[in-house]
């Protein structure tokens, strides 16, 4: 069972961390390179983008997580985490360009602006409850990015290889799916792994 890690410098790590061990995985908070070391995928949650870039940066996480998630690492970004994986931020060059989609932040406007929305998710029988505060838009997506759920023609959940981004809150609810479909994701990613290695 691998054990995931949370970055845990703002926003709702807390809830991640439940969510997963909910699923029956190990989690972990990550705020430092020695902690990113530990973990076999990471979580980057909601909270304030720009102030996640600083701390990254301030922290010395920056470099070696680039370096994980370019190696295949497995990450999945929620709301402000999509934005830092996004190849484009508000038609500017991303911060790690992890996934080919560009992205507006704060498109549907401010706190007050938030909502809810059934989901319909590639693969799930029933929708999925999607809770959206201050979220962004993905205005792009490029030819090699699966989208698994729309909301009003936009993708608001999307996967290229080892990234997973959701523009909403999965963690904000009872319903693990999503978190699930991460975890499918790290074991698909250590299945390739093992056969890269032995050949």
């Amino acid at each position: 069972m691998p054990k995931v890690g949370v970055l845990a410098m703002q926003g709702a790590f807390i809830e991640h961390i439940k969510m997963l061990k909910k699923c029956g995985v190990k989690a972990m908070e990550v705020r430092l390179p020695e902690e990113l070391a530990k973990v076999q995928a990471l979580i980057l949650p909601g909270g304030e983008s720009t102030s996640n870039r600083k701390l990254l940066k301030k922290s010395g996480l920056f470099k070696p997580l680039a370096e994980r998630i370019e190696q295949g690492m497995p990450v999945f970004g929620t709301c402000a985490g999509a934005i830092l994986l996004a190849k484009t931020v508000d038609s500017k060059p991303g911060f790690f360009k992890a996934i080919d989609i560009s992205v507006k932040r704060n498109a549907y406007g401010r706190q007050i602006d938030s909502f809810e929305a059934e989901l319909k998710v590639k693969g799930f029988v029933k929708p999925f409850h999607g809770v959206f505060i201050r979220a962004p838009i993905i205005e792009h997506i490029g030819k090699n990015v699966e989208v698994l759920a729309e909301f009003g023609e936009k993708a608001v959940l999307a996967k290229q290889n080892n990234v997973l981004v959701a523009t909403f809150h999965p963690e904000l609810t009872n319903d693990t799916r999503i978190h699930r479909l991460f975890l499918k994701i790290i074991e698909q990613t250590a299945i390739e792994g093992n056969a890269l290695n032995k050949n």
